[in-house]
């Protein structure tokens, strides 16, 4: 597997985790889809968000080993902060769509580092 597709899933999945964490705020999820999240939507919402966010750390610790790849997670984690912090404001009804396709090609890539 590449270099640019390892770093490219990790993005995702923080991406992913970052976006789900913010939709789990009713602040956001209103903005989002114009009405507060229900209880169990927004539990679900922060479980979905700090798995995605953990399982973007074997990216990280296949490519850069131990030490450095926990650094790079951290990093990752403010870049995919960033990008849902960016969209949000100026695309909020597109955050959770893009947040769900990069989950999906997160995952994807996942499987493709696991199988080799």
């Amino acid at each position: 597997m590449s270099y640019v597709t390892i770093v490219l899933t990790a993005l995702a999945l923080t991406y992913a985790g970052m976006a789900a964490l913010a939709l789990a705020i009713d602040r956001h999820h209103r903005q989002a889809f114009g009405a507060n999240a229900a209880p169990r939507t927004r539990d679900s919402l922060r479980i979905a968000g700090g798995l995605l966010l953990v399982l973007a750390a074997p990216p990280c610790v296949h490519l850069w080993g131990a030490g450095g790849g926990t650094v790079a997670w951290v990093g990752m984690l403010t870049i995919g902060a960033l990008l849902s912090a960016g969209v949000l404001p100026y695309w909020p009804r597109r955050l959770a769509p893009s947040a769900a396709g990069a989950a999906a090609l997160g995952v994807i890539g996942l499987g493709a580092l696991a199988l080799g």
